[in-house]
Order: C-alpha cells, then sequence, then structure tokens
C-alpha cells in the first residue's frame, strides 16, 4: 500500500493514496438508500461525520476526497488496541517513509460498513481528527456536502438530487481521472489554466511551483509570504503563501482566494508537477453552499449562494 498524507501550518490539507496490493478490504455494497449524516468542523473546518470503529464510538472522521484510503489516528488505535499489520510505505508531502499499519474489523458511517480493513496509524496532531474517511468507504456514491444545512448525503451514482431548492442556481463541472483522483481540467487561476484536485481534507488550497511562477510572471509585485509547512512524517519544508484575484472552474467564480505553493511530492505521484495545478482546499468550497462529487459520473456541482451570480 502506498499512501499519501500531508499536513501545512496554518492549512492542514490530507492525502492518502494506495499502491496495488491486498488491503484485505471488503466493503459492502452500495446501498440503494439515501444517508443523511450531521456533520461537525474541527479545527481546520473541514467537514467530519461520526463513524464507528469496531462497534465503539463515535470517532469525529475527516471527509477527505483527496485520499483514496482511509486513515486512523495512532491515538485511537492505541484506545481501541487494534492489532499490529506491520508496516508500509507512506508518501507525505516532504517525500516518503515507512509507517505502522493497523486492522480493523468493521467501519461504520451511518447505513454503510466496510470489513476487515488494513489502516495507517498516524499522530492525531498531523491528522487534526480521529481519522480521515477516504473513497474505499465512498466509492459507490455521490457525495453531498451541504455547508448551509451541516450535512453530508450519501445518494447512490447517478440519481436525482429532490432536496435541491426550486430553481437551485447549479454548476456542472466535469473532470478527468488520475489515480483515482478527479481532476478538474476547465479551470484557471488570475487567467492562467489549472488543473485542479477537489480536496476537501484540506483546510487551504496547494499550488504547484510552476502555478507559482507562472503567476508571479504575470504580477511579480504579488504579495508571497514564506510559510513552513509539516507533513504526517514531521517533515518541515518551505512555501509561499499568497492571495490571487481569481479562480475559475467550469462556471463557477470565485475572488480573493488563498493559495500556499511548494514543491510537494502529491504533483509528482499523480502526474501533474509539469503542469501548473493546484489542491483545491475546504476554504474555497465553503463559499458554496452546497458541493457534491460523484466520483462515477466523474461530475462535481456546485450549488451558488442565492445572491452569486455566474461569471
Amino acid at each position: 500500500m502506498r499512501i499519501l498524507a500531508l499536513v501545512a501550518a496554518m492549512m492542514l490539507p490530507a492525502m492518502a493514496v494506495a499502491e496495488p496490493g491486498d488491503t484485505g478490504l471488503q466493503t459492502s455494497a452500495p446501498t440503494r438508500e439515501e444517508a443523511i449524516i450531521s456533520s461537525g468542523a474541527d479545527a481546520a473546518f473541514r467537514m467530519t461525520v461520526p463513524v464507528m470503529v469496531n462497534g465503539q464510538g463515535p470517532f469525529h472522521f475527516v471527509i477527505d476526497t483527496g485520499a483514496d484510503r482511509t486513515v486512523i489516528s495512532r491515538e485511537t488505535a492505541d484506545q481501541l488496541a487494534l492489532p499490529q499489520a506491520g508496516t508500509n510505505r507512506l508518501h507525505a508531502m516532504g517525500g516518503a517513509g515507512q509507517v505502522k499499519m493497523v486492522k480493523v474489523d468493521q467501519l461504520q458511517m451511518s447505513n454503510r460498513t466496510t470489513k476487515h480493513l488494513k489502516l495507517a496509524a498516524l499522530p492525531r496532531q498531523y491528522l487534526g481528527a480521529d481519522g480521515l474517511l477516504g473513497l474505499d468507504s465512498l466509492k459507490g456514491q455521490r457525495i453531498v456536502m451541504d455547508f448551509k444545512a451541516g450535512t453530508m448525503t450519501l445518494q447512490p451514482a447517478e440519481t436525482s438530487d429532490a432536496s435541491l431548492p426550486d430553481g437551485a442556481d447549479l454548476i456542472v463541472v466535469t473532470a478527468r481521472t488520475r489515480l483515482g483522483q478527479l481532476v478538474l481540467a476547465d479551470a484557471d487561476v488570475n487567467g492562467e489554466k489549472v488543473w485542479v484536485i477537489v480536496d476537501t481534507g484540506a483546510q487551504n488550497s496547494v499550488g504547484n511551483s510552476r502555478l507559482r511562477r507562472l503567476l508571479l510572471s504575470r504580477n511579480p509585485k504579488a504579495t508571497v509570504t514564506p510559510i513552513e509547512m509539516i507533513d504526517v512524517l514531521g517533515r518541515r519544508f518551505p512555501g509561499d503563501y499568497t492571495i490571487v484575484n481569481r479562480v475559475r472552474i467550469g462556471g463557477v467564480l470565485m475572488g480573493n482566494a488563498a493559495i500556499a505553493f511548494a514543491d510537494a511530492h502529491p504533483f509528482k505521484l499523480f502526474g501533474l508537477d509539469k503542469k501548473p495545478s493546484m489542491l483545491l482546499g475546504m476554504e474555497g468550497l465553503r463559499s458554496f453552499e452546497r458541493v457534491s462529487v460523484d466520483f462515477s459520473t466523474k461530475k462535481v456541482t456546485f450549488l451558488l449562494p442565492k445572491a452569486t451570480t455566474k461569471p
């Protein structure tokens, strides 16, 4: 298994990407029933949901669309006395390293149960929660994050959303797939084309060095603040932080968006290090009333606030 996870000062994004191999994972078939789950928020304002682990809990897991594997905190694993399952290689923002794995018999979220998992156990101080809920626990479903109502809804893929208000102003963006992640290609930052991954495990957005160079060449007087980023392996590395005037994704327009820039390992892993790219975090997503991600149809849908107009 290959796991990718990161933490940044003042930002706290996180991802998990698995290598091919035996994870021992057995997931129940996606339910055809809709499940509405009351959500909370962690210190970084990322959406969390209650999760039962081996029948105990609930524990607070961050919904992480940038992760294809669920991750548990080391403290929660110790609390539940989860058995060790060897080690595996983990790819973090600053590079790779070996991490300890633990066995989980059953993980339950609402009416969906996943059995026989092997999860990386990482320090809670870097995860910012009891765990990260990755795509292995959400596949076959549409994930609907309603920030106004404070709920997350799991719906069968390719079904209509009957809960939408009349006259709802929706913008649907079609994505491509890279290593299981949805990449939005119809996007630009201050007029520069950019590849975007929707990452609900990130508080703020992170761009690569290619995007940084393009933006600063257009506006060399832009204010850039040095920051230090820390990954889940405790490695520290430098980055830059700035505000951009305009981010467009399909028909969605966001202004005054905060972006951190770093030579982050995820961009190389996804084959995006040579292209201007960014991870779109929760700060940008929360500017909408609702965001849904459907991995089956490769579509991301944004519900605009009533006072917002399309660009």
